[in-house]
């Protein structure tokens, strides 16, 4: 048996320091890829959420991710707006509307193009007099050579990261971690044991000393390339 997602999520959100700061190309060619290739994923951090059916404001919420980052990420669903224009989305929520504002840009890797990201703001009340809001997400989706990579599945989400520009806001992703190669993630079905003591005790201890790990359990880790 294995330690749950939900258990490791538990730790992780508990640790100093633990933050989620992916760059777009990992939110793109990691992530957003995964998802819509329907690959497993070794830890599921990033939910699946119609955001256009949610108030911003009730999205922290919703993330899987409660380290006290001020950017949330979703899976979402893409609804087109009419059946016969498939590349229009409906994004009015309840109360209010994201609209789109200024151009779209391209996500490249390695010289080639993998995803765009759009920015949109949230407006209360109704186009075309809406309120402007502080609420701002990036909508990243998979570029179409990438689609084909996965045997022309379907289009089927956006991976959308939700922030208010009002608070300390995020920092972008680019400025952590190394270049992102997606070859390093190419064998992620392929997995080893690794020993998991350390871990079940902070298990116990965030669960109120109740541990559900017995020792032979243990959780599987990515190999490195």
């Amino acid at each position: 048996m294995m330690v749950s997602a939900d258990d490791l999520v538990i730790v992780f959100r508990q640790q100093p320091g633990f933050r989620f700061h992916p760059t777009e190309e990992e939110l793109v060619l990691y992530y957003l890829k995964r998802k819509i290739c329907h690959k497993r994923f070794q830890l599921n951090i990033i939910t699946e959420t119609d955001v256009y059916k949610c108030e911003p404001e009730e999205l922290p919420g919703l993330s899987l991710l409660q380290t006290g980052d001020l950017q949330w990420f979703f899976f979402n669903p893409r609804n087109c707006k009419y059946p016969n224009k498939p590349t229009r989305i409906n994004r009015a929520t309840r109360h209010g509307y994201w609209k789109v504002t200024g151009k779209d840009r391209t996500i490249t890797n390695n010289s080639r193009s993998v995803g765009v990201k759009k920015t949109l703001v949230f407006y209360t009340g109704r186009a075309p007099s809406g309120n402007r809001t502080d609420w701002v997400m990036h909508e990243y989706t998979l570029h179409d050579e990438e689609l084909k990579r996965c045997g022309n599945v379907p289009d089927a989400y956006a991976l959308c990261k939700v922030y208010k520009k009002s608070g300390l806001g995020p920092k972008n992703g680019e400025q952590y971690g190394a270049p992102f190669k997606e070859e390093d993630c190419s064998d992620m079905d392929e997995v080893q044991e690794t020993p998991v003591k350390q871990i079940e005790n902070q298990i116990s201890r965030a669960k109120g000393g109740v541990n559900p790990v017995t020792k032979s359990y243990s959780y599987r880790t990515w190999r490195s390339s």
